[in-house]
Order: structure tokens, then C-alpha cells, then sequence
């Protein structure tokens, strides 16, 4: 088991109250294995609520995006254009079919992928575009999808963090072809692993099915469609536990509250951190993350590589577990193995060795981010 940190910790699980019930249940039922009621449920759930056609639950968004790979039917020889700012799974997926990651720059004020620098990527090897909406923050979806209409490419959002986040009114994750979104236990809905992959375009439905059902025709045969239950494609065992799902369910149920109530604790950092933001000691996010996300992740900038680490290690002698994120991918050993870069990277650079990420959830307290922002404060006095 982890050791539990003493301090304030960067993130704490956030409980609803029938995550243990709907579990009970499931046991009770005697069904925890996959593809059960509370799978079913999720799914209903998450087309419901966020509009996308179809919604397949998988035990994890690394899941969702390999499905989403073998999806888009890319191969050895095809490209796919992402940023190189964001977790290896985004890669990695496409990766695993054979095709090449092109990495490309992201905006100083949001982390998130230009759209002129996808379009100055494309070449006839490119088959899909993968922007990741980082920290919960949209993409410009409109000029992407401009993009990939132009040059009849597919576009996959990675919406890991950006559960609950609109874009012009539509949901984060449905507005692409495909759409892979993070129940993972540092998102804001947790169910420890687990993931969607959200299909906005019905030529994909069938396959889906088979894919996540280790390529097999389960599906069919399970509602009386097939006689027979066989390997007919390509796959693997995507599906989430029923106790999984169970759990995900109640976060599902009150994930209204949970999205308010870090919003309003990336509201408050904003607000204790404004002096240290107009002295010059940190540099703020160009983006106003509680008006433009979904209280995801508060981050600031430090002035350099060296000072980003005093500052990391001031802060976990005070008690507070401050960290950095991405090592970029397009200076990683399997970036430099199995990727192209087509652009400067200066933001990507940069926001890796200057990037802090502050402790957040729904349970932090005023009094803590209070504390946090003042070890902040002895350090730059």
C-alpha cells in the first residue's frame, strides 16, 4: 500500500456516500464481472446527460483510447498529429497500431494544441488530429474541426481531464468523431480505473462492440442476434468490472457537486494567489481556469527550471505535496524512437520546467489552500 503523506496531500479521494451500496449490490446481484447493470447504467447515463450518440465504459481512458485507435483503422505509414504536452497513453494508443505520433506546440495560455501548427503538420500520411483539452480547458474545436473536414481526417478528443467542461454548449469528449474521457483516481469522478469512449458518429458502433469484447461477437450473441459466439476481429478486454462501475455510478449521480466544489477552490486560489501574481514571484495561467474549466487542476509558473524545484521541495518541507506534470513526449526515449516533431516546441519546453501544480479536490479546505498559498508566500519572502 502507498504511504499515506502526512501533510496535505496533492489529491484526496472524494466520496459521495453510495459508492459502498451500489457495490453491495452488484455483489449482491452476483454479477461483477463486465457488461452488467451498472455498466449499462453508466452508458445511459453519459448519453443522457452529455449528448454523445454512444458511450462504451472501459476500465480505463487508456483503453478508450486504444479502441479509438483501432477505430480509426490507422496503421505503419499513417500519422497522427498531437501535442507533445500530455500523458504517453495519447501517443502510446496509435503507437500500438503501427502509426507515427507528430508532435506539434501548444498555446502559452491554455496548454493546449494550435490549430495552425496541426494544419502546418498535416501531409498525405495523416489520418486523424488528437486534441487533448488540457486541465479541463477546451480546445478551439471549431477551427480544429475546420481542419480535419478540409484535409478528411478523424478527429479524437482526449478529454482525460475535461469531464463536465462545454464547448459552445456542447460537452468536452462529444463534439469529435470519438471522444476518451478519465475516471482514473486523480480526475475529478474517480472509480480508481476506469474510462469511456464516447462515439459521435455511428459508422463506429458495431465495431466498438467487438473490439471491447476481445474481438468477438459477444454482443450479438448475448442479445440473441448471433447463434454462434466467436472471434470475428481484432480486440481485447476492455470492459470495466461491474464493482467498477457500481462505484463510478454514484460519482456519476452527484457529479453536479463535485464539479461546483473544486471550481470553487480553484475560485479561491485564484484569489489568495493574485499578490504573488502581480509582485511577478509566479506567473498565473493565461486562462481563467474557474470561469474556462471544470476545477480540474490549479497550476502556476515559476520563473525558471531551478527555481520550479527549490520551490517543490520548500513546499513538501512545509507539508504540502506539490508536483510537476508531463515530461514532454517529443524529448522522451520513445517520443525520439517513435515520433516526428513539426514545430518548435518552446511552450511545451518551458511549461515542463517552470509548470507547478498546486494540491486540489472537492475535500481540500479553505484553510489548507490558505496554508499552501502561504508556504508559497515564505518561500518567494
Amino acid at each position: 500500500m502507498d504511504a499515506k503523506f502526512e501533510g496535505i496531500p496533492f489529491n484526496k479521494l472524494c466520496l459521495t456516500g453510495d459508492e459502498l451500496t451500489y457495490i453491495k449490490q452488484a455483489i449482491d446481484v452476483g454479477h461483477i464481472y463486465g457488461g452488467g447493470s451498472f455498466t449499462e447504467a453508466c452508458e445511459e447515463w453519459l448519453v443522457l446527460h452529455m449528448g454523445a450518440t454512444h458511450a462504451f465504459m472501459t476500465h480505463s481512458c487508456t483503453a478508450a483510447l486504444e479502441m479509438s485507435a483501432i477505430l480509426s483503422e490507422v496503421g505503419p505509414g499513417d500519422e497522427v498529429i498531437m501535442p507533445s504536452y500530455t500523458f504517453v497513453s495519447t501517443a502510446n494508443a496509435f503507437v500500438l497500431r503501427g502509426a507515427t505520433p507528430v508532435f506539434v506546440d501548444v498555446a502559452k495560455d491554455t496548454l493546449n494544441i494550435v490549430p495552425d501548427l496541426i494544419e502546418a503538420a498535416i501531409t498525405p500520411k495523416t489520418k486523424a488530429i488528437v486534441p487533448v483539452h488540457y486541465a479541463g480547458v477546451a480546445c478551439d474545436m471549431q477551427r480544429i474541426l475546420e481542419i480535419a473536414e478540409k484535409n478528411n481526417l478523424l478527429v479524437i478528443e482526449d478529454a482525460a481531464q475535461a469531464f463536465g467542461t462545454e464547448y459552445k454548449g456542447e460537452p468536452l469528449g462529444t463534439i469529435g468523431h470519438m471522444g476518451c474521457i478519465s475516471f482514473h483516481q486523480t480526475k475529478n469522478l474517480v472509480a480508481g480505473e476506469a474510462g469511456t469512449l464516447l462515439l459521435n458518429d455511428d459508422r463506429f458502433f458495431d465495431r466498438a462492440h467487438v473490439i471491447r469484447e476481445k474481438g468477438t461477437n459477444r454482443h450479438d450473441f448475448v442479445n440473441g442476434k448471433k447463434d454462434k459466439y466467436t472471434w470475428t476481429d481484432i480486440g481485447s478486454s476492455y470492459l470495466p468490472s461491474e464493482l467498477v462501475t457500481a462505484f463510478l455510478f454514484a460519482q456519476l449521480q452527484n457529479s453536479h457537486e463535485i464539479r461546483r466544489a473544486r471550481i470553487e477552490k480553484v475560485r479561491l486560489y485564484e484569489e489568495l494567489l493574485a499578490p504573488l501574481f502581480s509582485s511577478g514571484d509566479l506567473e498565473s495561467p493565461g486562462v481563467q481556469l474557474s470561469t474556462h474549466s471544470n476545477g480540474h487542476m490549479m497550476y502556476v509558473f515559476t520563473d525558471s527550471h531551478a527555481t520550479r524545484d527549490k520551490l517543490l521541495e520548500h513546499l513538501l518541507k512545509s507539508g504540502v505535496q506539490a508536483v510537476f506534470h508531463y515530461v514532454p513526449l517529443h524529448s522522451s526515449p520513445c517520443g525520439l524512437r517513435y515520433g516526428i516533431t513539426r514545430s518548435e516546441m518552446n511552450v511545451t519546453d518551458w511549461a515542463s520546467t517552470c509548470q507547478v501544480r498546486l494540491p486540489l479536490s472537492a475535500e481540500i479546505t479553505n484553510e489548507q489552500q490558505t496554508m499552501i498559498v502561504n508556504a508559497i508566500e515564505s518561500f518567494y519572502n
